[in-house]
Parts: C-alpha cells; structure tokens; sequence
C-alpha cells in the first residue's frame, strides 16, 4: 500500500461509517475494483479507530452528561431524567451487536473478499433505508423507545457485521421504524458507534501486538487514521444536519447504483 492508497481509503471511511451505505463494503469494493493490496488488520483498526475519536469529538459533552446520569442512576437505582435512559439505552443497543460479533466474525470473514455478496446486502442497505422513509412516523425522541425497541435497534447494528450492510443505516433505520425523528435516530447511530467501535478496535488491538514489521507501517497507519478522523468528524457534523430536512432515499439510491454495477462488473 502506498500513501495515496492509505490516504484515500481512510476517506472513504470517514465518509462511509457515519453516511449509511456501508463503510466495510467499501474497504471491500475499492481495493478489489482497483486491484489494490487488501489493506489489512493493522490498517483497518486504526481507520476505525480515527471514526471513533471523531465521534468522541462531536459528542464529548453528551457522552459525560450520560456518564454522569448513568452513575447516578445506579446510585439511586433509578433512572427517572431523560439523561439516565438515553444512557441506558447505549448501554442496551450495545449488547447485541457485541454478542453477535463474538458469535459470528468467523462466519463472516469470508465475505470481506467477496464483492458479490457485498453488492447484495448494498442492495438490502437500500431497501432498509426506504423501508424506513415510507413506514416511520418521525415523531419521537430517543427517550420515548421502550427497552425491547432499543434493544431491536441494537440488534440491527449487530447485523451490519456483514459487509455491505451499514451499521448508521441498520440503526437509523430501525430507529425511523420505532418513530424517531430522523436526527434522533443518527444522534442516537452515532452514539452506539462509539462502545462498538471502542471495543472492537480493542479486540484487534490485541491481536496487533504480535505482528511483526508494524513499526514499518506506521506512517501509513498514521495517514490513513488523521483522513478517517477528518472526513468523519466532517460527515457526521455534515450529517446531522442534512436529515433535518432530507429524506434517507438518496443513500438508498447510492447503494443501489453501486450494487447493481458491482454484480454488473463481476458478470461481464
């Protein structure tokens, strides 16, 4: 990998994370399609790595409000303030998507080197985010979801393992579809994509440590984490302000479009 393979691909993750239309099946296509080294283990982490501080930036002060609330409630054993439920509700939509990595990330490897299925569940992105456009009312805040629907939203993120399916897109869908309100339902994308990612940048982290010839890689690496945290910190204040006025159907389009040419490319 050279400086403007790192470069760009860490735009494309900044980009691809927090927009819904799949930042893995991304870092799929875009190497396969060029004929670019697959980036790796190494690389990959510390992409996610510079999303992850661009929504610990965009969101610090949520995060200690929602830290301070849920170490009140487990004080007081209640959590009666709008604060300590969105807390609790992170804390829930988490769950799932951390037990079905540990589950399933084997069953999934295969699928980061094939295009094909990538295109499919490009295609099912869409199809979820108009689902969610025609079927959600987008009257309610993050506060109102019960228990059972939060922990729905995070098994939908859990799903987004798969290559092609967009975590944002699985979760602000799933949110539209319990009626949130368009930017609820991405502040409350953003703020389960921090744990996630938190934890499984921690995961790979460990099995960085015996790889060898790493140090060689760091400029690469440091590259490729400054453009992933730049374009994200950018998308997500971009986004955020985007669905208060737009419909999902122009991401759902973009997947379609892609998809559609991925399989086209393969068959030709």
């Amino acid at each position: 990998m050279n400086p403007f393979q790192a470069i760009i691909l860490g735009i494309v993750q900044g980009l691809t994370e927090f927009i819904p239309v799949s930042s893995s099946g991304h870092l799929v296509l875009l190497p396969w399609l060029f004929g670019w080294p697959e980036p790796g283990l190494a690389f990959d982490t510390v992409l996610h790595l510079g999303t992850l501080l661009a929504v610990l930036i965009v969101f610090w002060r949520d995060f200690i409000i929602l830290a301070v609330a849920w170490l009140r409630s487990l004080v007081q054993h209640k959590a009666d303030t709008p604060q300590a439920r969105l807390a609790w509700w992170v804390v829930l939509g988490t769950l799932p998507a951390a037990l079905l990595g540990a589950l399933l990330e084997k069953h999934f490897e295969a699928l980061f080197s094939a295009p094909l299925y990538v295109a499919v569940f490009l295609g099912i992105t869409g199809l979820w985010l108009v689902l969610a456009e025609r079927m959600g009312r987008r009257e309610r805040q993050v506060e109102d979801l019960t228990w059972w629907q939060t922990l729905l939203v995070g098994l939908a993120q859990g799903l987004a393992i798969a290559p092609g399916i967009s975590r944002s897109g699985a979760t602000i869908g799933a949110g539209m579809l319990w009626g949130l309100k368009r930017e609820a339902a991405a502040r409350f994308s953003f703020l389960l994509a921090a744990p996630i990612i938190f934890g499984a940048g921690l995961l790979q982290l460990k099995k960085l440590l015996g790889v060898p010839g790493l140090g060689r890689e760091l400029p690469l690496l440091a590259l490729g984490f400054l453009a992933a945290f730049i374009t994200g910190y950018l998308c997500i204040r971009f986004l955020l302000g985007y669905l208060k006025e737009h419909r999902l159907t122009v991401f759902a389009a973009y997947c379609w479009v892609v998809g559609f040419s991925t399989i086209v490319i393969i068959l030709r």
